[in-house]
């Protein structure tokens, strides 16, 4: 009997690949994937719990399914990601109609755990001691070359994890204790599931971590035991041939060498687009917050990159409202977007994270004084974008079609410049074409064919 599987996710982009991990591993055992989560016989919640937000709706979903499993007894639950990692038995107390929690380390064997708890009852995994990245990565082995696409993929721009994990432990973040310690994959692993990936028809690669920057650092990558650093290996997957477009996620700025800034100026392929999470413009936060760097580190930082590469477009994480944040350091914040005129930026207001240091520090900032920062530094972001935006109109793109809205194909500049597109002939996704802006908006651009 064939199983129909719903994967929920949400989060990050790491969150996304694992969601494709999951989904190829259960291709591979039988399963067929659904985007109809009330006809699967397997619901995926593949979570985060980043931001306290993102853990609530989590748990509202799972109301919904308490009630799906009434009426389909013989469904199954799965809660995997960082909520499973860090709420673990307690989850199952909260939720008994959940089969299985799977923590973050065990997705690559997500079958086998779903067959202990149909046979054994609820099962729930926890990190591993002893991690390291599976040499095959569901989905990107030789034996699955001809079968790369499932819902919600796509089959000519692919994620591949290089890292897992982070050493950094900020005050306020969840990761090292949902996502373990640093631990890079094997250099030689990266570089076949790259030309796998590219022989399949992958034309644009982003490499994930939650510390890109930082790979190679805490364990040897490479058979011989030489040293590889970030830039050492973003240049090797940047010269396999068919890597049309190259980009990475997610940097922190205390790690940024010189070698991996003068990438976006030697490598023709790598995407003049850099996400550099900042958090505060106030070095007493960034102190709170254990980022260890300064403000002026961080302009150092800019002007460096905006040398080497000048139309590359950087965007940020923020934060507000962190213990203690005055509106004088607020302020400085402000001053940080003006200065450096962010692309786009993720902000967020501060909320306390379980087993973080930060959830300790009694001087909290009030709801309503964080909404009205978070408000004032999106407005002013959505204005500067608007600006950075037009600044376009006029300029010819090569973008990546990645689909079609109504009249329109939605395309993909390499800066990351979502353009909606208009052509006098028929355009598939993956497809790589020349396009001028025409109109600008806060958040995308509007173009035509040439």
């Amino acid at each position: 009997m064939t199983h129909a599987f719903y994967i929920k996710t949400f989060g990050c982009q790491m969150n996304e690949r694992d969601s494709e991990i999951i989904a190829q591993s259960l291709a591979q055992h039988g399963y067929i994937e659904t985007p109809d989560m009330n006809s699967a016989h397997l619901v995926i919640l593949n979570t985060c719990s980043i931001r306290a937000k993102a853990e609530q709706k989590v748990m509202s979903l799972l109301g919904q399914l308490r009630r799906n499993k009434q009426k389909n007894p013989t469904m199954q639950i799965c809660v995997a990601g960082c909520v499973a990692q860090q709420e673990g038995q307690s989850l199952v107390e909260r939720m008994p109609h959940v089969d299985l929690v799977i923590g973050t380390q065990h997705i690559y064997n997500i079958a086998d755990h779903l067959k202990a708890a149909k046979n054994d009852g609820k099962v729930i995994t926890e990190l591993s001691d002893a991690y390291e990245i599976p040499q095959f990565i569901p989905g990107s082995g030789a034996a699955d070359a001809d079968d790369m696409s499932t819902v919600g993929s796509t089959t000519f721009s692919r994620f591949v994890t290089i890292m897992q994990g982070c050493n950094n432990f900020c005050t306020y973040c969840v990761v090292p204790y949902t996502r373990g310690r640093e631990v890079s994959r094997k250099y030689k692993d990266i570089i076949e599931e790259v030309k796998v990936l590219v022989d399949s028809g992958v034309k644009e690669i982003t490499l994930l971590g939650q510390n890109v920057n930082s790979y190679g650092m805490t364990n040897t990558v490479t058979d011989d035991g030489t040293p590889c650093s970030f830039a050492q290996l973003l240049t090797a997957v940047a010269s396999i041939e068919g890597v049309q477009r190259l980009r990475f996620t997610t940097s922190n700025p205390k790690d940024l060498s010189d070698e991996l800034m003068q990438c976006f100026n030697v490598l023709p392929n790598l995407c003049p687009q850099f996400h550099l999470p900042v958090q505060s413009g106030s070095n007493r936060v960034l102190k709170r917050m254990n980022r260890k760097y300064t403000i002026e580190k961080y302009y150092e930082l800019v002007k460096i990159l905006r040398s080497y590469r000048p139309d590359i477009v950087l965007t940020t994480d923020i934060i507000v409202g962190f213990p203690g944040e005055t509106e004088e350091d607020f302020q400085k914040t402000m001053e940080l977007l003006e200065n450096v005129r962010f692309g786009g930026s993720f902000s967020f207001k501060y909320s306390d994270r379980p087993g973080t240091a930060s959830r300790h520090l009694d001087d909290k900032v009030a709801e309503s004084e964080k909404t009205r920062r978070l408000m004032a530094f999106q407005k002013r972001q959505n204005e500067i974008s608007f600006e950075s935006n037009s600044e376009c109109i006029g300029k010819t793109y090569k973008v990546m079609v990645e689909g079609k809205d109504g009249p329109s194909y939605r395309c993909r500049a390499d800066t990351n410049h979502v353009v909606h597109c208009t052509a006098d002939h028929e355009l598939s996704p993956g497809d790589l074409v020349q396009a001028v802006v025409v109109h600008a908006g806060n958040h995308s651009l509007k173009g035509e064919v040439v």
